[in-house]
């Protein structure tokens, strides 16, 4: 057991140096702003997220992600513009790391719609405390690539991104990680780099016979151009406050989702991965949560009447 605890530890790390390094959500589709610059505003609110993620249950070391994200839109010289603020945490084996953005987007009218055309800047922490306390299967002082003492770096980050949204549907495409920061690992020739991360994302309601149901099928494709992951979902919602679906990553894991929406505009979601690989064997799933909260500023004013004293 010790030793496939340790060959996991080594997968999870190799992750972070050659493959997708973006932590995966299911329920993406509340979340557009974190990963779409582009989509800063779009929702026409001001609107706050939070969403937990606790990937492969059970598993030792396994993913916790934890991310916030908050926009806005605002009008400047008679132009639309939106704002995001976003955070994000991944605890994997040894990595704590933590990424800060602000993103900024310009919104145009464009047929039924707006189209966001946005970019975002900010700060990434790679964090890392490795502990090799049952590492005798190989010796790990022998290879550079593997970290062997505590460190805490930092590398400027930026992503682009175009949205586009009617009443009805979405669309969009993003890269985050734009410059592939890299970070100044202690071991020599050990350098891993935030790799370029695409997205290409769409949805649409359909409206039932019933009015009071709506489906809304959806897709997410997530790609650093080495390995690809494909999200098929599918919701059913009713009287616009409570939906349930099903998601399908294609070659990973069936998702079972729901959730509902409160008078006072707070929506609450909840996901359940059963995974498809290999890994079904030493799991017991993952858990996602997510929490939303959207409100209008604006406040509608009723006409006011004066009289003057010259008419009475």
């Amino acid at each position: 057991m010790k030793q496939l605890v340790f060959i996991f530890l080594i997968f999870v790390f190799t992750l972070n140096l050659m493959a997708q390094q973006d932590p995966k959500f299911s329920q993406s589709m509340f979340l557009a702003p974190f990963f779409n610059p582009g989509a800063a505003g779009s929702d026409e609110k001001i609107c706050a997220a939070a969403a937990f993620r606790n990937q492969w249950t059970g598993l030792p070391d396994a993913p916790i992600a934890t991310i916030f994200s908050a926009h806005m839109p605002f009008r400047l010289l008679d132009l639309d513009h939106g704002v995001a603020l976003n955070l994000r945490n991944d605890n994997i084996a040894f990595n704590n790391d933590f990424y800060l953005n602000a993103s900024y987007a310009y919104r145009m009218n464009l047929g039924a719609g707006k189209l966001g055309l946005g970019v975002n800047v900010g700060l990434a922490n790679y964090s890392i405390s490795p502990e090799w306390n049952d590492a005798d299967v190989m010796n790990i002082e022998g290879d550079n690539a593997i970290p062997q003492n505590e460190g805490s770096y930092f590398g400027f980050d930026m992503g682009l991104g175009a949205y586009y949204n009617t009443d009805k549907m979405y669309a969009g495409i993003s890269v985050t990680h734009l410059n592939q920061a890299r970070f100044n690992i202690i071991q020599e020739n050990a350098e891993p780099s935030l790799i370029r991360h695409f997205y290409a994302t769409a949805g649409y309601m359909f409206q039932l016979t019933n009015p009071m149901f709506e489906i809304i099928p959806s897709f997410l494709i997530q790609t650093d151009a080495r390995s690809n992951h494909i999200y098929l979902n599918t919701n059913l919602r009713y009287n616009k406050r409570f939906w349930g679906g099903v998601s399908y990553t294609v070659g990973g894991a069936i998702t079972a989702l729901a959730g509902f929406e409160l008078l006072n505009g707070v929506m609450v979601g909840y996901s359940y991965d059963f995974e498809l690989s290999p890994l079904l064997k030493y799991n017991s799933g993952s858990h996602e949560v997510t929490v939303r909260y959207c409100f209008d500023l604006s406040v509608d004013k009723s006409p006011q009447k004066y009289k003057s004293i010259r008419f009475l």
